[in-house]
């Protein structure tokens, strides 16, 4: 792989995309492949279901004024979904500068969103018989990795993290560097927020599959937690609605919003369950260690936990809605039994003055 620069952009299209058919119908014009790590024992990182990568060929871009050919890739998760990576082949013998530049000319270049934006159009068009409940409301997770198969030791991995050609403070520079990882004598992986240095002379792509994996969590949960805010506002303007109507009505309509929110929960209770338990690193300690550094860094954690604060306030929700028609019915049942009293008696005084 040499050295070159990984930029990748990352997109929530549906709630579930079929790999098997991904396969399918990528099999008639392209050659997919399974995403595996090559330096690990397979019992060692656990896919639940491994996504499916795809070549989409070589292209030019335009980045700060100057053309670069890149090498482009299709990346499909079953969670719903599609990763577009474009690589860029740094030349043999550039400099840390040019390097450097060109990280900056990358972050600060918005051409390139339109590349991708095409790219992840035509995918779209070319699986969508594979994805289900195809809705893209544009989430999207950005990241990019500098990798490199050969380092020089004299080079600054902090300006091409952070994207910058001016000097920064040491505070910065410690808490850029903060997250670093060596096995060996001949690698290096440094991880951010948003981008990442691999250095890896043995060429592996195994800690740049697994930040990729670490970031499609994210999408996903950011995505649902998005959604959850959203149905949330919808359930209280349904209340809201349901407060205005008459007695009889108003418990019909309490029992739609219950059914919505009960399947609601269900869905969103299983896709993390699925987010979860789609990758589970056990026995290698290294990679464990860098993959739990990058959810922890991600914010993962946050993430499912507010997750569960509103899955929390939406049975809650439920449980009140519960008690109100349990109170309305008993209200009715009363109100019942009073009218037939009352006409008990009417009839028994008519009888009598007959």
């Amino acid at each position: 792989m040499a050295n070159s620069i990984w930029v990748y952009r990352l997109f929530d299209v549906a709630e579930e995309i079929k790999l098997e058919q991904v396969e399918t119908i990528l099999a008639r014009e392209r050659q997919t492949s399974r995403v595996r790590l090559a330096r690990v024992k397979p019992k060692s990182v656990q896919f639940k279901n491994p996504p499916v990568a795809f070549e989409l060929g070589e292209h030019t871009v335009s980045i700060g004024g100057r053309i670069f050919k890149t090498n482009v890739t299709g990346k499909v998760y079953d969670l719903g979904v599609i990763g577009i990576i474009m690589r860029l082949p740094l030349p043999e013998n550039a400099a840390y500068e040019e390097i450097r530049n060109l990280a900056v000319d990358l972050y600060n270049d918005e051409n390139i969103e339109s590349f991708f934006a095409g790219m992840l159009d035509l995918t779209r068009r070319t699986l969508a018989g594979a994805l289900v409940k195809e809705d893209y409301n544009g989430f999207i997770e950005d990241f990019t990795v500098y990798y490199f198969q050969r380092w020089d030791q004299s080079w600054d991995p902090v300006p091409l993290l952070l994207a910058e050609s001016e000097p920064v403070s040491e505070q910065v520079r410690r808490e850029t560097l903060r997250n670093s990882f060596s096995y060996g004598l001949d690698d290096l992986a440094i991880i951010t927020w948003d981008s990442a240095l691999i250095y890896d002379a043995t060429g592996s792509a195994d800690i740049p599959d697994l930040l990729e994996f670490a970031n499609s969590q994210l999408l996903e949960l950011r995505y649902y937690d998005n959604l959850l805010t959203g149905e949330m506002e919808k359930m209280y303007n349904a209340i809201e609605e349901a407060e205005k109507t008459a007695s009889i009505r108003r418990l019909g309509r309490y029992r739609r919003i219950m059914n919505q929110l009960t399947e609601l929960i269900a869905d969103v209770t299983e896709i993390t369950e699925r987010i979860d338990n789609s990758l589970k690193v056990t026995e290698d300690v290294f990679y464990a260690r860098i993959y739990g550094t990058a959810l922890s860094i991600f914010r993962t954690r946050a993430w499912e936990e507010s997750i569960n604060r509103k899955i929390n306030i939406i049975t809650q929700s439920y449980t009140m809605l519960s008690n109100r028609i349990i109170n309305q019915r008993s209200e009715l049942l009363e109100l019942t039994i009073i009218v037939l009293i009352l006409l008990e008696v009417v009839l028994g005084v008519l009888g009598v003055m007959k």
